[in-house]
């Protein structure tokens, strides 16, 4: 709070630094959960695009949610808030061809007749 007050644009700088060091600091952690999922989808025969596809999404969020808190820090909410939007949108994007395929099996159970 004393730098911010101080000299924000250090304190900024320090927030920005200390957010993605204690990112470095987990990759191995998020390697090891990757990895472990990875495993898991191949071993219940899950298509591992799908997988692929669910891990980017949740990169996505982790990443808008990074970045709308440290243009909040920096006093710009308005920016904060397009950052959050382009982040849903991207995960919307990205998340049409799993949804595709549940609503096809969907469809395939229902008996017609």
């Amino acid at each position: 709070m004393i730098v911010k007050e101080q000299k924000p644009n250090f304190a900024f700088l320090l927030i920005v630094f200390v957010g993605c060091s204690i990112f470095l600091f987990l990759i191995d952690q998020i390697y090891t959960i990757i990895h472990m999922l990875e495993k898991l989808a191949a071993n219940a025969n899950v298509n591992l695009v799908y997988v692929e596809t669910i891990l980017k999404i949740i990169g996505i969020a982790y990443i808008a949610e990074f970045a709308s808190h440290i243009t909040k820090d920096a006093g710009q909410g308005a920016i904060a808030a397009k950052v959050e939007l382009a982040g849903k949108i991207l995960i919307l994007a990205m998340a049409v061809p799993i949804l595709t395929v549940i609503i096809e099996t969907i469809i395939n159970m229902i008996p017609t007749g």
